[in-house]
């Protein structure tokens, strides 16, 4: 079966997402990336359960992606910020381990897309994407798409229009077969 033929199999599914800011100054006043995520998945028809804005550390992502993929309702976790190398940036470093699946593609295909729109400053995205498998006490799997993207405006309308939007259903569609 060809991949075009394979996505159509797949259909438009709804999928259930949680977006969370991973930042230390942003709030839901003044955070558009996380207002622009929401907006795309929206657009897309896509349902949003869960939004908040975590602080950039370490524990405070952990505890909310473990939260999160545990939730059957969730289906899809779009993080942005905290992907570059600044010493604050902890989001990549904490969401990596987690991942039972990567997906290289993704940030393979980000910065090539960056790179097109910024030149050789897209080699400092830590853009990367996966599937989170959580067994539950009868034995049951659930798997969660993950995507941890950057958190600039501009960054967060590469990933959503150029990647995350038009592979998303499909995505969730392949971790439930």
């Amino acid at each position: 079966m060809s991949y075009q033929q394979h996505k159509e199999q797949s259909g438009t599914r709804v999928v259930s997402c949680a977006v969370i800011t991973c930042s230390d100054t942003r709030t839901q006043e003044n955070d558009l990336s996380g207002h622009k995520i929401i907006e795309y998945l929206g657009e897309a028809g896509h349902e949003i359960v869960h939004y908040e804005i975590v602080k950039d550390e370490p524990d405070a992502i952990r505890h909310i992606m473990r939260d999160l993929v545990k939730r059957l309702d969730v289906q899809a976790v779009i993080l942005n910020g905290g992907t570059g190398i600044a010493k604050r940036d902890n989001t990549f470093d904490t969401v990596v381990p987690l991942l039972t699946k990567t997906l290289p593609g993704f940030g393979e295909l980000f910065r090539m897309l960056s790179y097109e729109a910024v030149g050789a400053g897209a080699m400092l995205s830590r853009a990367t994407a996966g599937v989170v498998l959580v067994t539950d006490l009868y034995g049951a799997v659930n798997a969660t798409v993950v995507f941890s993207i950057p958190g600039s405006p501009n960054a967060v309308e590469v990933a959503m229009k150029n990647l995350i939007v038009p592979e998303l259903s499909h995505l969730v569609w392949e971790t439930l077969r």
